[in-house]
């Protein structure tokens, strides 16, 4: 055991891996006469324990027998396989053995087991006397690693003979030939379901079509019966968002009993502010499948009036241009100020999941994340702006409180960072609505002060309205309850509006036109067609929107090649040269900022042949507040 950090760290580019994909190491002594050993990142162990369960011979789950925690600086000599976490983990089919009793006959019923916790209710038919067991240790010297010690690899009872699964004859045509229990992946799919008001009689049909589909029973979740559902809508039923009268003290309790959910938490203190980063499985998911060579979006303090912490969000765009909320960050502090403290062990969790992935940019709604001095000419516009109204002295006070602090730090940050296109900004904008209705309901006033709900409901009602669009987009089941603003939002608009309906000079392209879909008659115009700037007279873009017009112009204008040089690229430019000339300490940024830098040389050199033709014009832009991209919030990836 002296030797152990000597072992190769093992992790298998598979999402979910198990014993059979680890080399072990054997080490003498033990309780069966010998353990085998591994080292694996400890980010890695949800997905060994996945992986053990679903051994195709004997399917299993592994429950958490007993758990012990240390905090850091406990011990002055730690040895070299001392614990943070000591975790044990046993196979749900032992250790106690009641294949010969019978279940309430006798007193059978008051026996109780030779370890563990005492009596186990309502498990007794599932305890086979298997003896699979192993440990995890999460190392105090070195706390990213964990050592797996396997006391017990074989699912076998005390004669060393297969207790369950398709190995043991006396499993074969029971529930013991599979695994004892619903997986959680299915868990969450049927709660999901129920969340969104789907009846139990629809679940179980539909998932008789789908076992009937795949060609009968092969697990256990193939054997979903309606007393599953019914329990399930027990849990629901009887839960409350109120663990506890005190906030605090309900708050601490929810994230001991849903640290599956919880990827980072840190109390209030006179020091430290509260923070509290929820990340759920399904999150991590779509995160790792949307984020990859994508866009990533931070939508930031969200109800600061209303709610008693501010809500901000991580957010990806599937192929529909929907943003899918992957994070919840609830602070009492400004969320730009510590994110350093979250947002680097997000980038981690995310490369050991796969170490290839990689964003295409990270966009940010706040200018505060990275501000500069302001342009001088941008003063100038701002000075004689009031030297216009410089008699409306009331008019002027409003606006040196309330408007001039945003404008300085939106022209800066316009002016450093390239700003995005329209289609994630319609996307952005349809999460901030759908969760102003979902929060802001005149019924939940009450409890808009307690972070205890604003928890509670992100994770089951609104976590499950995007679980169902994705299970309905990929499924084809259940369209009929998704959310029209799924499969309404700005992008989808666009793409049933005629070109014809479009009204566009490509020798001025000043303005544009596009006749309305709902009334011919009617023509909204859009002043910088094509540019991250568009800006179109409908009653939805003047409440601040980006609009379907915007969009649609923006595809046409791509689609016949008209579109003028973006600010966003000159300023994106300036970024990667920047970078060249003061080169970052992390290699892998310095190779992305070569590789594009050069790449967008290229680019602009075809746009200037493309200027110098005449067939592109200066194009006037006007500040508008939108999105912008910040490569800076993830230093380790480009």
């Amino acid at each position: 055991m002296e030797d152990i950090l000597n072992l190769p760290v093992q992790d298998p580019p598979c999402v979910e891996f198990s014993a059979a994909n680890l080399k072990w190491v054997k080490v003498e002594g033990g309780r069966q006469g010998g353990d085998d050993i591994a080292l694996i990142p400890f980010a890695r162990v949800e997905e060994f324990v996945k992986g053990e369960s679903s051994n195709a011979e004997c399917p299993a789950s592994f429950r958490i027998e007993s758990r012990r925690k240390r905090s850091e600086g406990s011990i002055s000599k730690p040895r070299v396989d001392g614990y943070l976490e000591y975790t044990l983990y046993w196979c749900s089919y032992g250790p106690e053995d009641y294949r010969d009793s019978e279940s309430g006959n006798g007193d059978g019923s008051n026996v109780k087991p030779a370890t563990g916790k005492g009596s186990r209710p309502g498990r007794r038919h599932m305890m086979r006397g298997c003896l699979c067991h192993f440990t995890v240790k999460r190392l105090y010297t070195r706390p990213l690693l964990a050592l797996i010690i396997y006391n017990q690899r074989k699912h076998v009872d005390k004669t060393g003979a297969p207790c369950h699964g398709i190995l043991d004859r006396d499993a074969v045509g029971t529930r013991a030939m599979y695994a004892p229990r619903i997986s959680e992946d299915l868990r969450q799919k049927v709660m999901s379901m129920l969340y969104v008001g789907i009846s139990l009689d629809n679940i179980i049909q539909h998932h008789i079509e789908a076992v009937q589909g795949h060609g009968g029973p092969h697990n256990r979740d193939d054997f979903l019966t309606r007393n599953d559902v019914r329990n399930m809508e027990r849990v629901i039923r009887n839960s409350s968002h109120e663990l506890h009268v005190d906030d605090e003290c309900s708050v601490k309790m929810w994230v001991q009993r849903h640290h599956k959910h919880v990827f980072f938490f840190q109390d209030y203190s006179v020091s430290e502010p509260f923070i509290l980063v929820i990340q759920t499985d399904w999150q991590l998911q779509q995160m790792l499948h949307y984020g990859n060579n994508g866009l990533m979006s931070f939508h930031s303090t969200f109800g600061s009036k209303k709610l008693k912490y501010p809500l901000s969000t991580l957010l990806v765009f599937d192929s529909s241009h929907n943003a899918i909320p992957v994070a919840w960050i609830i602070t009492s502090s400004f969320v730009g100020q510590f994110v350093h403290k979250w947002i680097g062990l997000l980038a981690e969790r995310i490369r050991t999941k796969d170490p290839r992935w990689r964003l295409s940019a990270f966009l940010v709604d706040n200018p505060s994340f990275d501000i500069s001095t302001i342009s001088p000419n941008s003063v100038d516009t701002i000075e004689e702006f009031m030297q216009v109204f410089v008699d409306q002295c009331a008019f002027m006070d409003y606006f040196k409180s309330q408007w001039l602090p945003h404008i300085e730090l939106w022209v800066t940050g316009i002016r450093s960072l390239p700003v995005t296109t329209p289609e994630p900004l319609a996307a952005i904008e349809t999460y901030h609505l759908r969760l102003k209705s979902k929060l802001f309901h005149e019924q939940n006033v009450n409890f808009w002060p307690r972070v205890d709900w604003l928890i509670h409901t992100l994770t089951t009602e609104f976590h499950s309205l995007y679980w169902l669009d994705q299970y309905s987009m990929e499924t084809g089941y259940f369209e009929n309850l998704r959310d029209d603003s799924f499969s309404t939002n700005a992008w989808s608009q666009a793409l049933h509006i005629p070109d014809v309906n479009v009204m566009l000079d490509e020798q001025n392209l000043q303005l544009a036109k596009i006749i309305s879909q709902a009334d011919r008659t009617l023509a909204y115009t859009i002043w910088n067609p094509g540019s991250e700037f568009s800006l179109c007279d409908c009653p939805w873009s003047r409440l601040g929107n980006v609009c379907e017009h915007v969009i649609k112009l923006a595809m046409v204008c791509k689609s016949r090649q008209v579109a003028r040089p973006l600010l966003a690229a000159q300023v994106y430019r300036q970024a990667l040269l920047s970078l060249l000339q003061n080169p970052p300490d992390d290699p892998l940024v310095l190779e992305y900022a070569i590789v594009h830098a050069t790449r967008l040389q290229q680019d602009i050199k075809g746009l200037e042949e493309l200027s110098n033709s005449g067939l592109l014009q200066p194009l006037p832009l006007e500040v508008n507040p939108h999105m912008a991209l910040n490569h800076q919030l993830f230093p380790r990836l480009p």
